[in-house]
């Protein structure tokens, strides 16, 4: 019983240290342990005459298997020489072996608590003469182990080997004596996993990174890679090759807030109309220049200085062909013949016949007779002159009112004169860029004829009406 009592102290201050995490094996493993210690033998065990054994040190092994669970399954063994604690004792040699049943209740990284049990047998043997005794064995133990590594620990034990006999007539076994055996040994674990906390493929001993995110590629000391240098490890980045610079989501993917194509963090024109054609810094083109994006222009190539609408297409109001902005004839009757800037060409003409003589006669203007009332065949020949005049806001003009001879002088110098009225009221009622102010008025009547009243075609001839610049002035400087 005090052999009892002695074991469980010692198994008791052995449990104590079993604590922190640290590097021991995982998985199934084997171990082999070389196991040195002291054997304290029972006191009521007199062997081979009258005197108890003398307790000494013991050496011996254990060959065990592990499982991950925490079971073990063990052969120990071991022996000590020693002698009858009396004057002239004889020297005995004490051995044992046993199969064991090991389980490990508290574990942790830097070492386990054990228990044991299991079955042996022991034997206590004379020197000289020569003779021993053999007995069953009941082992009952338990330990610490401290791993310095995952493949190399220190075990401390304390074992209890109980010799077993029958009871008279057979009985049932019960214990004769209990002979305490306790030591270290240094614990080779052989098969054992390398320990990896963060499961990166790289052993906490070599990992310079242990707490790396799962999932996360690293390179051979266990640090995560970036190869694109997004933030976003390998293996976790779902958009791998990211160009450098660009903004990226949780998962590694560059973001494009405008859709343009180019990733926030190099678009150096962010808000960029959606469907707008950029370039490499996401900024828009506008190839045409006429202020609606590539990629949302409808009229691609339209041509500079012209007014487009809001698909970028050219109006072209008065629809001589040539586009507004850069029409400088803007109203163009319809169906006069136009040159590249859109002027009719008999703008041109009445321009060049202004800028030569002064002047602007016309001589195919009719009103109804005897009255002064325009016909709608004369509003295109004084169109061609309000675009000529248009273009010259500085001039100050006469318009001037001709007859022919018929008819009373007096009577034919009213007449003239309200027809020049009404010539002036048509273009600056038509051309609300021409000032009244601009102009004067006069009737001339038959004072004036350019040719003689001889024929028709002559009298048809002094029938007219004249736009005399007074400020020629103006004219002599567009000519120099």
């Amino acid at each position: 019983m005090r052999a009892r009592f002695r074991f469980a102290a010692l198994a008791a201050v052995l449990l104590l240290p079993a604590g922190v995490a640290g590097a021991e094996p995982l998985g199934s493993y084997l171990t082999f342990t070389p196991f040195a210690g002291y054997t304290t033998f029972d006191g009521g065990m007199l062997f081979p005459a009258y005197s108890p054994l003398r307790d000494a040190l013991y050496a011996g092994a254990r060959l065990g298997w592990y499982a991950p669970c925490g079971f073990g399954l063990e052969a120990a063994g071991g022996f000590t020489p020693t002698r009858e604690d009396a004057a002239g004792g004889t020297d005995v040699r004490f051995g044992h072996g046993s199969g064991n049943l090991v389980f490990s209740p508290l574990r942790a990284r830097t070492g386990d608590a054990f228990v044991t049990a299991g079955w042996g047998y022991g034997r206590l043997q004379r020197v000289t003469p020569a003779g021993g005794s053999r007995y069953g064995t009941l082992e009952l133990g338990g330990g610490v182990r401290f791993w310095m590594t995952d493949k190399l620990g220190l075990r401390l034990e304390a074992r209890d080997i109980s010799f077993m006999q029958k009871g008279g007539n057979g009985g049932k076994l019960k214990p004769l004596y209990n002979n305490l055996v306790f030591g270290a040994g240094v614990e080779l674990a052989i098969g054992a996993r390398t320990r990896d906390t963060d499961g990166d493929g790289v052993a906490d001993k070599k990992d310079q990174c242990p707490n790396t995110l799962k999932g996360a590629k690293v390179d051979a000391n266990g640090c995560p890679l970036d190869t694109d240098g997004d933030k976003v490890f390998d293996g976790l980045d779902k958009c791998p090759g990211t160009p450098r610079g660009c903004t990226v989501d949780g998962r590694g993917c560059p973001s494009d807030a405008d859709g343009d194509g180019v990733c926030d963090g190099l678009d150096k024109c962010a808000n960029t109309p959606r469907g707008a054609t950029v370039d490499a810094a996401g900024c828009p083109l506008d190839t045409d220049g006429d202020g609606v994006l590539d990629g949302l222009d409808k009229c691609a190539n339209t041509p500079k200085g012209c007014s487009v609408d809001s698909l970028g297409c050219p109006s072209d109001t008065d629809g001589d062909g040539v586009c507004d902005g850069a029409d400088q004839c803007p109203e163009t009757p319809a169906g006069a013949k136009v040159d590249a800037t859109g002027c009719p060409i008999e703008v041109i003409e009445k321009e060049t016949e202004m800028l030569d003589t002064g002047m602007i006669r016309l001589q195919n203007v009719n009103f109804e007779s005897g009255k002064s009332d325009l016909l709608p065949e004369d509003f295109p020949t004084l169109d061609i002159v309000g675009q000529v005049l248009t273009k010259w806001s500085e001039l100050k003009v006469e318009i001037g009112g001709h007859t022919d001879s018929r008819g009373a002088a007096d009577r034919n110098q009213k007449l003239s004169e309200a027809r020049a009225s009404t010539v002036l009221t048509y273009l600056v009622q038509k051309y609300p860029n021409l000032k009244a102010e601009q102009f004067s008025v006069k009737g001339y009547g038959l004072t004036r004829p350019i040719v003689p009243n001889n024929d028709p075609l002559n009298m048809t001839r002094n029938r007219r009406v004249e736009f005399v610049i007074q400020n020629k002035d103006v004219l002599r400087r567009e000519i120099e």
